[in-house]
């Protein structure tokens, strides 16, 4: 039977379809003919979604990255609120590879309010896939986690003879908890052989209030403004993203533009110091898939520029200098004793700040190149490769006080270029066995130039002179040669059972934040954190590449028509070299007493390699509960468990979830499809010592949804958090969202407050087709 190569957008990767085009409609062009025979592809993903399921999802999620929380294995860690960061059996962030559209984009903010998901509006996506443990060479690659492949909506064309093909779509959506809105736009005009496409939208919400007070304090550090105590300070958000298209098809071969621009005016952040006022993305991808007698072939280039800007949000005090008002701002207790800022002039002077303007310039350029030759009908060969460019300056323009005179260099000039190669093959060598063997070599570079804090004189604070000297008197460039391999096998024992199980071993270089931050000032340091947990981080220029080596199978029990099925997913990691924290231990750090001892502050912390092993286990399944004259219902279940340990410490890892499970009981009649979800998420009753890592109660909530659909219209509305159940967020980090946020430690921003979901909130949307 004939088979399909789909582009996945991950760098050189691809799936695989049997299901054919309808050459009668508009035709979709992500798919490329060739003839043999082909099976399910190794591995299934752990979870995928297409246009269709992320469409009954946009009345009631704004961060694409939220489209994954029905995934097994995966869970989000809190960020901005459109901005969370997806976790994977454990690890997250840079741990994954996160592709959108083939491009691997990195986070330039020493925070990461900027990941990947984040540029992807969900009104635009055409297909997410998950990876989950054991990834195909041909989609990972430095990471030691899943792989997440995002894709835009591909390009359709008119069918023969229909002659010009003209649709489109809008849409908006309402949520009463924060005064949430948001409007979606998407159009197309299309021939035979070209298609213009444009997906465009924009979300807009205020800060969102908890179930309940959960804070003991109201002061924000600005004068004149305090919040409710049931309100969670810098959650708004606002974001506006655009994505235009043109493709070209002839015969077997498709050739794709896309343009993309997102404007972020304001992210506001409950667990960083600092918030997001202007981050502007700008991306051009160029594409070409085409299939010849031997198979397919696949290249991709890209080119990425991102200005993001950071500085006190509106709930964070914004003045600061010791003495009395009006020269100065009132000193760490402010001029009322509540930590507010006083507004002070002259601004720039020793006793007068106004805020902390912190930029970051990056530009990514890559280029991926994958074929896929049909060796025979049961042997198919991946090859491929990837090339990457990533220059990055990260500064912080002087503001007054100890903020002055010059610009301090947080990264000078830094460079992180990747180089790989790999090889792919999969096999069925008998009806019930297949196999996919692959081997990765990949080189990363990275380097950085000298740098100089505000000051220059040897009587700045914070040790800026002494810790710059010493960074400028280190080799700065680093090269890593990293060996991946994955070895999967599958085996279909008859109609209804089947296991897939391999071994995996991935490689990860660090970061340029983890190699090149270089300030032991607490102030500082404490801008360096893209884990939420309200410390402060100090990079290691000596840090080893993280090795990981996974073990992995998943039992998949289901009906022959897939009516109903059930899987269960265990795994285990161990990590060599995994980059964990340790507490500061440099000399300047001895200045803090209590930061060797303390567990109830906030601490400084510095970047060492340790050893790390996690397991785990998801289970997940669904089966019909039966028809009657009030619908069809269905039952849809989730279990998810990790427990991640640092082995050389016996300490806990940190920000990993708790035991949590999911119900959904569903119901369709006609054009009604509606829900009920039951989500239960056990106590985190351990976590990272080191970290001080506030701990956090169990919880259950439930969310009602539903929806009704005519030809051209879809109509949803529902409650999320029903019962207005307080609760806080085990991957939601540490509370640092109004007051005095400069200080490591102040009495107006305490330690030991989680931040918690947001409360009951009601919502609805429309969607017209045209």
């Amino acid at each position: 039977m004939g088979y399909r190569i789909r582009p996945l957008v991950a760098a050189l990767a691809v799936a695989f379809s049997g299901v054919a085009f309808a050459q009668t409609g508009p035709q979709v062009m992500d798919t490329v003919s060739v003839t043999a025979k082909r099976e399910t592809p190794l591995p299934n993903s752990a979870g995928a979604m297409n246009a269709v399921e992320v469409a009954g999802q946009r009345a009631y999620v704004s961060d694409t990255a939220q489209l994954l929380r029905d995934v097994p294995g995966v869970s989000l860690s809190t960020g901005g609120g459109v901005s969370s960061l997806p976790n994977i059996h454990g690890l997250a962030d840079d741990r994954l590879r996160i592709s959108v559209d083939g491009m691997d984009f990195i986070a330039s903010c020493p925070n990461h309010m900027n990941p990947p998901l984040s540029y992807l509006n969900p009104n635009s996506v055409g297909k997410i896939k998950v990876y989950a443990g054991i990834t195909p060479v041909s989609v990972g690659g430095d990471s030691i986690g899943g792989t997440i492949i995002a894709e835009t909506l591909a390009p359709e064309f008119a069918a023969p003879g229909q002659g010009m093909l003209a649709k489109g779509e809008i849409g908006g959506y309402y949520r009463s908890n924060g005064d949430a809105f948001g409007v979606n736009a998407a159009a197309t005009v299309a021939t035979e052989s070209f298609n213009i496409s444009y997906t465009g939208g924009l979300a807009k919400a205020d800060n969102y209030d908890a179930g309940g007070n959960f804070k003991t304090l109201s002061a924000t550090g600005r004068v004149g403004h305090t919040l409710p105590l049931d309100e969670v300070g810098s959650s708004a958000y606002e974001t506006r993203t655009h994505t235009l298209g043109f493709a070209l098809k002839g015969g077997n071969h498709l050739l794709e533009a896309k343009l993309g621009f997102q404007q972020v005016p304001e992210q506001l952040y409950p667990n960083q110091r600092m918030d997001m006022l202007d981050n502007d993305q700008k991306r051009f991808n160029l594409h070409y898939l085409g299939q010849f007698d031997w198979g397919s072939l696949d290249a991709r280039a890209y080119r990425e520029t991102v200005d993001h800007f950071m500085d006190f949000g509106a709930d964070k005090r914004f003045w600061y200098g010791n003495g009395a008002p009006p020269t100065g701002s009132g000193g760490s207790a402010g001029f009322d004793g509540l930590g507010n800022g006083f507004p002070c002039s002259p601004v720039g002077t020793s006793t007068c700040a106004a805020g902390m303007p912190m930029y970051s310039e990056s530009k990514t350029t890559g280029f991926n190149l994958k074929a896929d030759v049909v060796l025979n009908e049961q042997n198919f060969l991946r090859i491929g490769g990837l090339v990457q460019s990533y220059q990055l300056d990260d500064y912080w323009t002087a503001s007054g006080g100890g903020m002055a005179p010059g610009t301090f260099q947080n990264i000078n000039q830094g460079e992180r270029d990747r180089t790989a190669v790999f090889g792919e093959w999969e096999s069925r060598f008998n009806p019930q066995w297949m196999s996919l063997l692959g081997v990765r070599y990949e080189r990363v570079a990275s380097d950085a130039g000298n740098v100089h804090g505000y000051s220059t004189s040897a009587m700045a604070m914070g040790n800026q002179v002494i810790d710059a000297t010493a960074f400028n008197a280190q080799s700065h460039e680093r090269n890593d040669n990293n060996w991946d391999a994955t070895a999967l096998a599958r085996y279909t024992a008859n109609a209804n059972y089947d296991i897939e199980f391999g071994f995996a071993r991935k490689v990860r270089s660090p970061n340029l934040y983890e190699r090149y931050t270089w300030s032991t000032w607490s102030m500082a340091a404490v801008m360096n954190n893209f884990v939420g947990d309200g410390n402060g981080y100090i990079g290691n220029i000596n840090l080893e590449p993280e090795k990981a080596h996974t073990l992995s199978a998943t039992f998949d029990w289901h009906a022959a028509d897939h009516n109903w099925g059930f899987k269960a997913t265990p795994y285990f990691t161990k990590v060599q070299d995994y980059i964990d924290a340790i507490r500061c231990t440099r000399s300047a750090c001895k200045s803090m007493p209590t930061n060797a001892t303390t567990t109830n502050q906030f601490v400084v912390l510095e970047y060492a390699n340790q050893s790390a092993r996690l397991y785990g286990l998801d289970l997940s399944g669904y089966m019909p509960l039966g028809k009657s004259v009030a619908g069809d219902f269905t039952l849809k279940g989730l279990l998810n468990y990790t427990n991640g340990k640092n082995e050389d410490t016996g300490d806990e890892l940190y920000n990993i979830m708790p035991l949590n499970a999911k119900l959904v009981i569903g119901q369709k009649l006609s054009g009604w499809d509606n829900a009920v979800e039951l989500v239960a998420v056990k106590g985190k009753d351990d976590g990272s010592d080191v970290r001080n890592e506030i701990k956090t109660p169990g919880y259950g909530l439930t969310n009602l949804r539903a929806s009704y659909t005519w030809k051209r219209v879809r109509l949803d509305f529902g409650v999320e958090n029903l019962f207005d159940k307080l609760y806080t967020l085990p991957q939601g980090g540490a509370y640092v969202g109004q007051g005095t946020t400069m200080a490591t430690n102040a009495a107006s921003m305490p330690w030991g407050i989680g931040v918690p979901g947001m409360g009951r909130s009601l919502y609805t949307g429309v969607n017209i087709k045209f």
